[in-house]
């Protein structure tokens, strides 16, 4: 009878020991390495972008405030030379230097610009001033004097921009055009004479008076001795009105016109100068 028969084998021979898994997150100890080795590998480029370049810019910083405080006193001069620019008809050369002299007293870099232009704003005849500086020691001052256009009222004169301003001898100027009206509407009653000049003086006529009175009419006195009245609207259809009526049958008669009235929605009315014929009104023609 066979039998089986089994052999005990010592453990380790024959076959593969078994191993242990490492233990997952396992971590292992490195040694720490000298800081003369850690010094060593460095960048010492990206250290000097970091920290090289700021500190050149204060160190420049600096430098540059140092230099300037040291230049400054050479460079900061008085004012030695002042230039004035423009064409000056109303406003002296002596006139500018006197009224900006308490200007002048000062340095090159600290001469109060802004208050000089404003000073020199106040003159009358000045209508814009530019100051500039130019270096060392120079200031150039540029000038735009005041176009007179008409009077305004009894004590002002009016510029092209329509702008009240008070010469000090405004009885020089009589022989401007003189306008009336609101205070607020110098603007508006510059625009008006304008407009009026232009249509009127194809007819030989100047104006010598133009008023706007407070309930919105307007009257115009021409330097040839007629009266318009114009009344509140469509002044520019009831000039070409009577540029037409003028041309046509009223010329001829120009030395016998005393007034004109504008006032009507198809015609004019005549007031003459002759007592017998006081009055004569005429209808516009007909457009063909």
């Amino acid at each position: 009878m066979r039998g089986a028969m089994l052999r005990h084998q010592p453990s380790g021979i024959g076959r593969s020991p078994l191993r242990k898994p490492a233990p997952r997150g396992a971590s292992r100890m490195v040694a720490k390495q000298p800081l003369s080795v850690r010094l060593q590998k460095l960048d010492m480029g990206a250290l000097f972008k970091r920290l090289g370049w700021p500190l050149l810019l204060v160190v420049l910083g600096f430098g540059s405030y140092a230099l300037a405080q040291r230049l400054l006193p050479y460079a900061d001069r008085p004012i030695s030379q002042v230039s004035v620019e423009g064409h000056l008809r109303y406003v002296s050369q002596q006139g500018v230097q006197e009224r900006i002299a308490p200007f002048i007293k000062s340095r090159f870099f600290s001469l109060d610009l802004a208050g000089m232009r404003s000073e020199l704003e106040k003159m009358p005849w000045i209508a814009h001033a530019e100051v500039r500086r130019v270096w060392p020691d120079q200031v150039v001052i540029h000038l735009e004097e005041q176009l007179p256009v008409a009077r305004w009222g009894d004590e002002f004169l009016l510029n092209n921009q329509g702008k009240a301003f008070a010469p000090p001898e405004l009885a020089n100027y009589g022989h401007l055009p003189q306008l009336h009206g609101p205070q607020w509407a110098q603007e508006q009653v510059m625009q008006q004479y304008q407009m009026l000049s232009q249509l009127l003086r194809p007819l030989g006529f100047t104006i010598a008076r133009l008023e706007l009175r407070e309930r919105g009419s307007w009257y115009v006195s021409t330097a040839q001795g007629i009266e318009l009245s114009l009344g509140r609207d469509h002044l520019v259809e009831k000039m070409r009105r009577f540029g037409t009526i003028y041309e046509k049958t009223l010329k001829e008669q120009n030395a016998n016109i005393a007034r004109i009235d504008l006032r009507y929605a198809n015609g004019l009315a005549v007031a003459w100068r002759e007592p017998i014929a006081p009055t004569a009104a005429v209808a516009a023609p007909a457009v063909q």
